[in-house]
């Protein structure tokens, strides 16, 4: 399911397409202001979203072969509830 496909269901449930394309725009931009502060984003049934900072390492250049350091960058990690998992 992709954002399109969840504005068309959610749009079933309320009023207009345009009133259910503005929940979700607005349920995503909550979600990502939480995450760029670092915060978690707990969604009971469904998981949990929350930053990882990753380490410094080395890596490898492909081309050459050289050792190349790539510095520490923050990644979003999801761990799904255990009521998702099984139901699937």
């Amino acid at each position: 399911m992709n954002r399109l496909e969840l504005i068309r269901e959610m749009s079933r449930h309320l009023t207009t397409e345009r009133e259910a394309k503005l929940a979700v725009l607005k349920i995503f931009e909550l979600m990502a202001g939480a995450l760029r502060n670092n915060e978690k984003v707990v969604i009971s049934n469904f998981g949990t979203f929350k930053v990882k900072e990753r380490m410094p390492r080395q890596a490898r250049n492909p081309k050459t072969n050289q050792k190349v350091m790539v510095g520490p960058r923050k990644s979003i990690r999801f761990k799904p509830s255990r009521k998702l998992t099984s139901g699937i």
